[in-house]
């Protein structure tokens, strides 16, 4: 794969469908000099994730791992002024960064962030009104339970969302010790055998690398 020539295609895509977003770069910017991980989604995929968003009309969404609030950023802005998005974080920190980078976007009173380990925090969303939308995108090995979650609480028609999925290529690899190829590996396998979705995966390939996307629809 040729790195530049992907990277340069991203910029191209970048250049004639976003446009330059002070907010969204300042997301960026306070999510480095916090220390945060640069493993947040490219700006061609938070488009994406608005416009799927969009497509089914989603008024909940639920987001499995917020970081400094990028994506949460990109699936908030696709809700209507009624709407609600629900984000869930591990990290303390993480969980600072992204709620101040959402009350400078103005969003503040539309998204929730709950800290703590997803698999402990999902159980209090259940007693809720189900969600139009769930992006996964956090710690792989426990990727399974959190599809059993999504699969929970979304409604008939909604769209369930997992990144990260083809761990450049690595996820063919039935005998890997990678504990998150491993994890993804067992995702995919649930997916695809769970009758309550009809699913597919789609390899991405973008200047952050080769990887994939599942989609699924809950029947």
């Amino acid at each position: 794969m040729d790195k530049a020539l992907v990277s340069a295609v991203d910029g191209y895509i970048e250049s004639l469908f976003l446009e330059s977003d002070e907010t969204l770069e300042r997301t960026l910017r306070t999510s480095d000099e916090a220390g945060l991980p640069e493993i947040q989604i490219s700006p061609a995929q938070g488009k994406l994730l608005y416009l799927l968003a969009k497509l089914v009309g989603a008024r909940r969404i639920l987001e499995i791992g917020t970081l400094g609030g990028y994506s949460t950023i990109w699936l908030a802005r696709a809700l209507p002024e009624v709407g609600e998005l629900v984000t869930l974080e591990y990290e303390q920190l993480h969980a600072d960064v992204a709620r101040s980078n959402l009350e400078h976007a103005g969003l503040g009173d539309r998204a929730q962030i709950i800290v703590g380990a997803a698999l402990e925090t999902l159980p209090g969303l259940e007693a809720g009104d189900p969600f139009d939308l769930v992006f996964i995108d956090a710690d792989k090995e426990n990727y399974a339970g959190y599809l059993e979650w999504a699969i929970k609480l979304t409604q008939p028609g909604g769209l369930i969302l997992a990144d990260n999925v083809v761990r450049e290529g690595e996820v063919i690899d039935a005998e890997s010790d990678d504990s998150f190829v491993r994890g993804v590996r067992e995702f995919n396998d649930l997916l695809a055998a769970d009758p309550r979705a009809e699913s597919v995966i789609v390899q991405v390939v973008g200047g952050k690398g080769y990887d994939g996307i599942a989609i699924a629809r809950r029947v």
